[in-house]
């Protein structure tokens, strides 16, 4: 008992900078934005496992990663202290396999190129799972304002986060043979790593920005606001669509009396009527009349009956002033919990708050790609814009403008707003689209192929957003490869791993030791005491 006790507290120190780590790369998210943070929390989690057993990289990844869960996803804080306790301990399962991984392939030589391919393969698998997983919390979505932003228009977000890992791995290594010393080649190797990593941190430069268009296209984009933000940010029945309808007769009536451009199209919000319209006819009329009011058609986000009673879809409805609803596009990705419970059945009856969640939202079967008016937009609704493939497929199907319809109303000024946006950033530059948000209660935003925000609102203020932007017909290169560079990346990281256990098999036949010696000579026991503040 006394040696477990004394391995416990001989492993405080380094727990507690697991921790520290861990909120630094929490800080490095919006709404704090201090993105070279996420480089530097990258070095210490590849200092603190290197060298260590796969348990002792198990324990570093969970002190690392549950922190900084708890804090980013603080905003779901408004649907309960458990909700979030319960997504931040899930997600942080992810990096305890990282952590063991990480201290497995740092006996490898080249061991910061593995660690880069598993931090993609990392992230690969939080995307996935479970129940479609979740994605946020990916390096890349930390920097996009940074020197890594334009390697998305490459390789999309696993290529920024791929770049991001293997510059903070660099350092990390650059550490190491810097407290080697002496006149052997540590100081030359340290030099190299570090050039390494500027070069990891500088090679977005050189990607093109993406300047031609094929046109362009006057936008209105309407945020009515809601009565009062939280989990009950609908309020009275008719108070969110009449609050974005009356947006769009204001705005009508500025074009008429000169003092606004008629915009070719306009966007409202997710959730925009409150109402379904093809069951409240009240609800289809004040849309209606909001439309023809304007006079262009209208992208309208609301809810309608699914195909049962069970169900409802979330959906944006091109309504043209004169024909009225036509084309629409449904939500694919409905958020476990949120829009849809799983197993219901049983879990109702243990978390009695799921049944506020009365229906299930029935997730859409085709992409976003809409015509409204003159442009031919790709629609993804909220959640959605985390998810590489659906976004790329509006772009691969004909999408010349992406358009994010959310409603961050019950996360109102908690920072999910700010995360999503900077999504949307990575996002335009990715696809060398613009980008506009419409959002119920802020943060809308226009944004330029380049990522950079041309305009945006405030939360909780009724507010319209006009802008001339581009529609754009070519492709990037991260379009044309798809989720090639992803895969690549993370089967190379998981290969590495594969190739420590199978010299773990061959060492155990030969009846060698358990370990192997690092790449650059260091004794295991040395090297696992290499960390930058010298704790063992």
């Amino acid at each position: 008992m006394k040696r477990r006790l004394a391995k416990v507290r001989a492993g405080l120190p380094r727990t507690g900078l697991a921790v520290a780590a861990g909120l630094l790369l929490g800080l490095s998210f919006p709404p704090y934005g201090l993105w070279p943070l996420s480089v530097l929390a990258v070095t210490a989690l590849s200092l603190l496992t290197r060298g260590r057993t796969a348990r002792q990289g198990m324990w570093t990844g969970f002190a690392f990663g549950f922190p900084f869960f708890l804090l980013l996803l603080d905003w779901i804080r408004v649907i309960g202290p458990d909700a979030l306790v319960g997504l931040a301990l899930l997600e942080s399962l992810f990096v305890v396999v990282l952590g063991a991984a990480l201290a497995a392939t740092s006996r490898l030589r080249a061991w910061p190129l593995w660690a880069a391919c598993l931090w993609v393969a990392q992230e690969w698998a939080r995307d996935r799972l479970p129940l479609g997983g979740f994605p946020w919390g990916r390096l890349a979505f930390a920097n996009t304002a940074s020197p890594f932003t334009p390697l998305a228009a490459l390789g999309g977000a696993p290529l920024v986060t791929f770049a991001v890992a293997l510059s903070g791995a660099l350092l990390g290594y650059a550490v190491l043979r810097l407290r080697r010393g002496g006149t052997r080649p540590g100081p030359r190797a340290a030099a190299l790593a570090g050039a390494g990593a500027v070069t990891a941190l500088l090679a977005g430069y050189a990607v093109p920005v993406p300047t031609g268009a094929a046109g362009t296209v006057k936008v209105a984009v309407v945020q009515g606001n809601v009565p009062h933000p939280g989990m009950d940010f609908l309020g009275r029945p008719f108070m969110v669509l009449d609050n974005h309808a009356s947006a769009t007769e204001r705005l009508a009536a500025d074009v008429a009396a000169g003092k606004a451009d008629r915009p070719d199209v306009v966007i409202w919000p997710e959730n925009s009527s409150d109402l379904n319209p093809f069951a409240v006819p009240e609800a289809y009329q004040r849309i209606d009349q909001a439309v023809k009011a304007i006079g262009v058609p209208t992208l309208v986000g609301t809810l309608v009956d699914g195909p049962d009673d069970q169900h409802v879809q979330n959906e944006g409805i091109v309504w043209d002033p004169k024909t009225g609803p036509g084309d629409f596009y449904t939500k694919q990705h409905p958020v476990p919990f949120g829009e849809y419970v799983p197993f219901r059945a049983e879990l109702s009856k243990v978390i009695t708050r799921l049944q506020r969640v009365a229906r299930d939202f029935y997730p859409g079967t085709h992409d976003g790609v809409l015509q409204l008016g003159p442009a031919r937009i790709g629609d993804v609704i909220c959640f959605e814009v985390a998810y590489d493939e659906i976004v790329r497929d509006t772009v691969n199907d004909g999408g010349r403008v992406l358009v994010v319809q959310t409603n961050n109303a019950t996360y109102a000024e908690s920072g999910q707003p700010d995360q999503q946006l900077a999504m949307s950033r990575l996002r335009a530059v990715e696809h060398g689209r613009a980008v506009l948000i419409a959002a119920t209660s802020g943060i809308s935003a226009i944004i330029a192929p380049d990522g950079s925000v041309v305009s945006r609102t405030q939360e909780l203020t009724p507010a319209e957003l006009n802008a001339v932007v581009p529609l754009r017909d070519a492709r990037t290169v991260a379009d044309r490869v798809g989720a090639a560079p992803e895969w690549a990346l993370s089967i190379a990281g998981l290969l590495a791993c594969g190739a420590v256990a199978a010299g773990g098999v061959r060492r155990r036949r030969s009846g060698g030791g358990p370990a192997g010696t690092p790449a650059d000579g260091e004794p295991l026991s040395e090297t696992g005491a290499a960390v930058a503040v010298g704790v063992r």
